[in-house]
């Protein structure tokens, strides 16, 4: 051993610290044999870790400079992302007016603890596709089981957080951020059989074999059609679309939506501030200004005008008339709007005739679970109980397409009905036992959010952080000399 220092052995001994308290942390001691080679690059220095510094030529020197030092910065960059923060874009209006598109935010690993990657074999600042040439950005081997290490706190009911799109397991890439495989296959089988069927005269076990065929009719041309939907990937957890939403329903909880309330245990919930709903907003024949849709803080994305007669009959069935008296066209609009909001433009009595809530003739996609026949709608849903880590729930034809997801999609189950009942992993039951919590995601723009009311339960394992700071804010309407950046949201802390 060469005769090292006693600065280098001080050193040595603090790093070795640090680290081992870094294993303790995240309760894996696999990391152990990391120490030799810490001991080395500060003691021994067996190991030629800097040959090329010896190399007489200058411009391997210079190379290799900068290939260790991009080399340091992927590293630290992918230990700061997993374990400590995380730089996310809001990419869709679900939450404003709480969050706006264009925001940019430091997610906190730290406040729910942060995850083991499920993906260790990753690159950096890519979740799950490289730029450019379009591959996958991770190694799909080894795949480590779910561990989430100590942090300061658990998801709390109307915590925001950033999450992993569950749904977002099985992907057609082409699809991806549009609508979800299931979602989608569903949909693709409905139009394969147009003929209308009166669900209310089949019993449970009738309507489930009018949804199988449905969903494997969709699978089917989904699969065959690669042209139109691109290829079908499967995801690891980890390696999902991370989605933004509130936590509106905690494990355990019964929740239930009337009339646009959510209620938890049949008591009405706290609503955000900002909660919007769409409405047709039918003024007295001016149009609205581009300067008071700044005022109410409406992007031209949420702005769609009606002004011709196209749409007149389907505003009379919803008591809208766009003409006047003397039967010329009045301009209606479709905006999301908050309460605030709405009575900034019903108090206009000079440019606003009438405001409408926007019908559920609107909606697009079904209500979770496709593939039970419930008459909900994204105003009035449930009541439906979110499972809870050791709770045990008796299954039914009513509930078993509600938990059949978490069952076999989250927790790796085998689920198979027979004639003669219901088996997991090959035993008969009527009995199961959830091994992890499950939270419920809505957004606060309720008639423009993709949220759990269509796709489900979030699983714990999901959980990526919670949004601290608004670090940088970019207006998409405006020009870099004309407002692009919000000045005023800039370090503005996310509640």
């Amino acid at each position: 051993m060469r005769q090292a220092t006693r600065a280098q052995w001080i050193k040595c001994a603090i790093a070795i610290l640090l680290y081992l308290v870094f294993l303790l942390w995240v309760r894996s001691w696999w990391g152990l044999i990391v120490v030799p080679f810490i001991f080395d690059i500060y003691i021994t220095k067996k190991i030629p870790w800097s040959f090329w510094k010896k190399s007489k030529n200058p411009a391997v020197r210079s190379v290799m400079s900068w290939i260790d030092a991009i080399v340091f910065a992927l590293v630290a960059v992918y230990f700061v992302n997993i374990y400590i923060f995380q730089n996310y874009q809001i990419p869709s209006s679900s939450l404003e007016k709480s969050l706006l598109v264009g925001d940019f935010l430091y997610v906190s690993k730290m406040s729910y603890g942060p995850r083991v990657p499920n993906t260790p074999l990753s690159m950096p600042l890519a979740q799950h596709t490289l730029p450019l040439v379009n591959t996958k950005s991770y190694i799909e081997w080894p795949q480590w089981k779910y561990k989430r290490v100590p942090g300061f706190g658990k998801v709390k009911l109307n915590d925001i957080v950033v999450f992993n799109f569950p749904a977002g397991d099985t992907v057609a890439v082409n699809y991806q951020q549009t609508t979800d495989f299931y979602t989608l296959a569903y949909g693709i089988g409905k139009q394969k059989y147009p003929k209308h069927i009166e669900m209310d005269s089949l019993t449970r076990q009738q309507q489930q074999a009018v949804y199988d065929l449905y969903y494997n009719a969709g699978r089917k041309q989904i699969l065959s059609d690669k042209r139109t939907y691109g290829d079908v990937l499967w995801r690891p957890v980890d390696r999902r679309e991370n989605y933004v939403k509130r936590c509106v329903g905690l494990p355990g909880d019964t929740l239930q939506i009337v009339d646009g309330q959510v209620m938890i245990d049949g008591k009405a919930i706290e609503n955000p501030e900002n909660l919007q709903f769409n409405y047709f907003v039918q003024t007295t024949g001016p149009y609205i200004s581009e300067d008071m849709f700044r005022e109410l803080g409406i992007s031209k994305a949420d702005q769609t005008l009606y002004d011709d007669s196209a749409w007149e009959e389907v505003f009379t069935q919803i008591g809208l008339s766009n003409r006047n008296a003397q039967g010329k066209m009045t301009p209606v609009y479709h905006l999301p709007l908050t309460k605030k909001m709405y009575d900034t433009l019903s108090n206009n009595k000079k440019l606003i005739s009438k405001i409408v809530m926007e019908p559920e003739d609107f909606t697009e996609g079904p209500m979770y679970p496709a593939n039970l026949y419930t008459k909900w709608d994204r105003n009035n849903y449930g009541p439906i109980w979110i499972p809870a880590k050791g709770a045990t729930i008796t299954l039914t034809e009513d509930n078993l397409p509600i938990y059949e997801r978490c069952i076999v999609a989250y927790e790796g189950n085998k689920l198979e009905i027979k004639p003669d009942g219901i088996y997991i992993n090959g035993e008969k039951t009527d009995q199961y036992t959830f091994k992890m919590d499950y939270y419920w995601m809505m957004g606060d723009n309720r008639h423009n959010s993709a949220d759990s009311r269509y796709w489900g339960f979030v699983p714990e394992d999901h959980v990526v952080g919670k949004p601290i700071v608004v670090w940088l804010s970019l207006d998409k309407d405006r020009g870099w000399f004309d407002g692009k950046i919000r000045w005023n949201r800039l370090f503005k802390w996310v509640d």
